[in-house]
């Protein structure tokens, strides 16, 4: 297949085309605008690779993506605005790309007829909140989003439900708790706190640090997604889960232990507003119909990605000066 794949040169996305061009025989067009978050360096090794392209662009431009889409056959939508903090500030972004930019791809994928799967990456936040002893998420739970980030990746969902119903759209919808890998923005929890880390800066921890995270290697997400694209069912919905639920503060502090690093950097702050307390995912539908599971345990999986940063000080380093924007100046001009 020829697939598209939105936000690839973001963190989930572009371990995903790397997991696609290394063990599959897909071809694969990057559709990405180039925003904050997303970095050409993380595809770098993968230029001139004779079934990967790359096509600047927002998700919300209907003729750009109409375009793109007579080319493709399937569809892996990842492109999104994510950061939480940054929703709370700001959300009109969020609607656009997350709500609009949705919108237009579903109505681009049906107008060009593509003849594969559209596959919605969303996340575990359009649930809501858990309580210490209620049941992981179900894939039937009701939506109770959060934040404005959740809200608009709820509302997305609700338009993959409706384009399914309504046009029987071969869509599936993903939904994944938090991921945790190489490439993933320095504004995260794992990569802010290792960074910090190394240096000597304080390790900011929202409230008492007991919020719970179900986390997942950003890799098992990524394998989850192409059995989702290969073998999902349309019009389904299927949780992908570490089966791993850690506090805020058991993360930080195994990030310290890796890193031989005392504990008294941990700064405790101000919670930030909606916090929500407990994420876990039941991904029981996911392996029985896909025959996926985790390969990935957090112990192995956390150090991994804490010696990752280690030897690829250079990447994030550009990141936090700004030096990365520049690969995209000379290539295309100012980032979008």
């Amino acid at each position: 297949m020829k697939i598209l794949v939105t936000g690839g040169c973001g963190f989930i996305g572009s371990n995903f085309i790397r997991i696609l061009l290394t063990e599959t025989d897909n071809q694969v067009v990057n559709l990405d605008a180039l925003t904050y978050a997303g970095n050409l360096e993380n595809l770098r090794d993968l230029e001139g690779h004779p079934g990967y392209s790359f096509v600047r662009g927002r998700i919300e431009d209907m003729a750009l993506v109409s375009s793109v889409m007579k080319e493709v056959d399937s569809v892996v939508h990842f492109a999104a605005e994510s950061h939480v903090d940054r929703s709370i500030q700001q959300a009109s972004p969020f609607i656009t790309t997350n709500v609009m930019g949705t919108q237009v791809l579903l109505d681009a994928f049906r107008n060009a007829g593509c003849q594969g799967t559209f596959v919605h990456v969303s996340t575990d936040e359009v649930y809501g909140s858990l309580g210490p002893n209620d049941p992981a998420f179900k894939e039937d739970f009701p939506l109770k989003p959060n934040s404005p980030y959740s809200a608009s990746k709820a509302s997305s969902d609700l338009l993959c439900r409706a384009a399914f119903k309504t046009f029987n759209l071969p869509v599936v919808i993903t939904r994944c708790s938090n991921n945790y890998g190489p490439y993933q923005f320095p504004e995260k929890l794992i990569p802010l706190m290792v960074i910090n880390s190394l240096e000597g800066r304080s390790l900011p921890v929202y409230g008492d640090g007991m919020n719970v995270r179900d986390w997942i290697y950003v890799e098992d997400h990524c394998r989850g997604c192409l059995a989702a694209l290969e073998k999902g069912r349309p019009g389904a919905i299927y949780n992908f889960g570490g089966q791993c639920e850690k506090t805020n503060i058991q993360v930080i502090k195994s990030i310290l232990e890796i890193l031989d690093l005392p504990e008294d950097r941990i700064e405790f702050v101000k919670d930030r507003p909606g916090h929500d307390r407990r994420y876990a995912m039941n991904s029981e539908l996911a392996v029985k119909e896909l025959g996926w599971k985790p390969r990935m345990t957090f112990e192995t999986g956390l150090e991994k990605t804490v010696k990752w940063y280690l030897a690829n000080r250079p990447w994030w380093e550009r990141i936090l000066s700004g030096q990365y924007m520049e690969y995209y100046e000379k290539q295309y001009g100012n980032k979008g």
